[in-house]
């Protein structure tokens, strides 16, 4: 569903319209924008399980009433018996199974996070409420939720655990309507409503997870899980033309979103959907992505400092200026997959979060946990079996991650959080919404669901072309395409683009929000 709303005392998008709700409600029952996401997130891992769930990572960027920004990193570590040794001859750590089961889920902690620091006074039984309803009572697949099942069936029933018990009826994957109950994940949160989210790393809890973990063939223990953290580090910044843009710092590719619209700010382009605007762009991801592979991951293992460079004009004018405006720069250039939710919420005190989610590949491992009902990530299955280098399996190292929520705050006093699912494309489509919002003052809801492109791969696609959704006029499809970029056209409005969202908060406290007509979202306000 598409929505653009104004003027509420509250508001919430998520890609899922159940999650919407469910984030609203808090909000009326005077919740503040971080417990409605706390909500929100956990409906999702209900209501949409093949892209997000609390068996993966997470990431925040709050934005407080007073104007302070700050983020929370809730990304797992490798397993401590996660090194070359555990995986033997192979070459590559394996996408699904056990084996790409080796870093501890970090969402739990990110919920536990986001809250200690927050003026929030709801208890965990209320922001969990809905979450645990919709798992005991069920929920309508979505056309997207069945055709990723459907699409994923042989590779995932394959696995072991639960996830054919769950996912599955009679064998056959869930089709559009059919009635979702996932009774298990409805215990385990209802643990964690009564225990507190630390139940999850060094609990009873934690003690079910791991012997489900250990009896599928992971390499995670308790003390991995006992071992881990959410932590709060600065988030990246960079100044643009009337506003500052803050993303998350590494393992995540927040950096590679900054440099874009950075790049982008010091180009000559004067409107939207011109073959100046969507060429300017993908050129500047191209300078970014390359930055971006070469130096981040985790960053107790990177030689450089991101905010240093986005602090260094001379060097962005340098990178800007190695932009050719009238020809593409050949590519491709090796990139990265995933699977992701955005969501977030706005309170009538002012404050505002971007919230990111995932389990990385859909429903993660396929790894469902059969006590608990935990769809495990297979984040650390991006690890490079290697002995050093970028991303190269370490126990205790954070993989490198896609995933980044977007925030901005504007010289004339707005703030805007915004992001999108869908791994190389989520800092394309944040630099489309941003550019088509900030600088050529296109409407919000528009601004998400206009035509948009992708550079590289995302979920479920393998080629490296220029991908434009067929809506763009031919007349700038060709000059792209005589300009060097292999385009490739596809469907008028495809999920491969993304599921992203908006929520912008004005200074006279007016609210906006809109969501992507590719979702199964909607924008909830009061």
């Amino acid at each position: 569903m598409q929505h653009s709303l104004r003027g509420y005392r509250g508001v919430t998008t998520a890609p899922h319209h159940l999650a919407s709700q469910a984030g609203l409600d808090i909000l009326k029952d005077g919740g503040t924008a971080v417990e409605a996401c706390v909500a929100m997130a956990a409906a999702l891992a209900v209501v949409y399980p093949h892209m997000t769930g609390i068996g993966g990572d997470g990431f925040w960027l709050i934005h407080d009433p007073d104007g302070h920004v700050h983020a929370v990193d809730a990304c797992g570590a490798a397993a401590g018996k996660a090194d070359l040794s555990f995986y033997g001859n192979l070459t590559e750590i394996p996408w699904r199974g056990p084996l790409a089961a080796n870093t501890v889920a970090g969402t739990i902690s990110g919920w536990q996070q986001a809250l200690a620091g927050d003026a929030g006074t709801l208890t965990l039984t209320r922001l969990l409420r809905d979450a645990i309803e919709l798992a005991e009572e069920g929920v309508a697949v979505t056309r997207g939720g069945a055709e990723v099942g459907q699409s994923k069936h042989a590779e995932l029933v394959a696995q072991r655990g639960a996830y054919r018990d769950v996912f599955t009826v009679s064998g056959r994957p869930l089709q559009e309507n059919d009635r979702l109950k996932q009774p298990a994940l409805a215990q385990t949160l209802k643990t964690l409503a009564e225990n507190g989210f630390q139940d999850f790393y060094s609990g009873c809890l934690a003690r079910a997870i791991v012997g489900d973990l250990a009896d599928l063939g992971s390499p995670l223990t308790a003390e991995d899980l006992a071992r881990h953290r959410a932590s709060e580090p600065a988030p990246l910044s960079v100044r643009v033309n009337g506003a500052t843009l803050f993303n998350t710092a590494p393992p995540t590719q927040g950096l590679a979103s900054l440099l874009i619209l950075a790049l982008f700010d010091r180009l000559d382009v004067g409107a939207a959907e011109t073959f100046g605007h969507l060429h300017g762009l993908v050129e500047a991801t191209k300078q970014a992505f390359l930055i971006r592979d070469a130096h981040v991951g985790d960053p107790a293992y990177m030689e450089m400092s991101p905010q240093d460079l986005l602090d260094d004009p001379d060097r962005l004018d340098a990178l800007a200026a190695a932009i050719d405006p009238a020809r593409a720069m050949p590519w491709p250039w090796p990139s990265a997959l995933g699977d992701t939710t955005w969501f977030g919420a706005a309170d009538m005190r002012g404050q505002v979060v971007s919230c990111i989610q995932s389990t990385y590949f859909e429903f993660g491992s396929g790894l469902v946990l059969p006590e608990t009902g935990i769809t495990w990530q297979n984040r650390g299955s991006s690890f490079r079996l290697t002995a050093d280098g970028w991303n190269a399996l370490q126990p205790g190292r954070k993989p490198f991650h896609t995933l980044n929520p977007a925030l901005a705050r504007f010289e004339d006093g707005r703030v805007m959080g915004y992001g999108t699912m869908g791994g190389e494309g989520q800092p394309q489509t944040q630099a489309a919404i941003f550019s088509r919002y900030a600088r050529f003052g296109v409407p919000l809801q528009e601004a998400v669901s206009r035509p948009r492109w992708l550079l590289g791969r995302t979920w479920g696609e393998t080629s490296m072309t220029l991908k434009l959704e067929s809506r763009f006029s031919p007349e700038l499809v060709d000059k792209l395409r005589a300009a060097g970029h292999d385009v490739e056209l596809l469907s008028a409005l495809t999920s491969t683009m993304g599921h992203a969202g908006a929520i912008v908060r004005h200074p006279d406290a007016m609210l906006e929000g809109a969501t992507d007509p590719r979702s199964d979202g909607a924008v909830a306000a009061w």
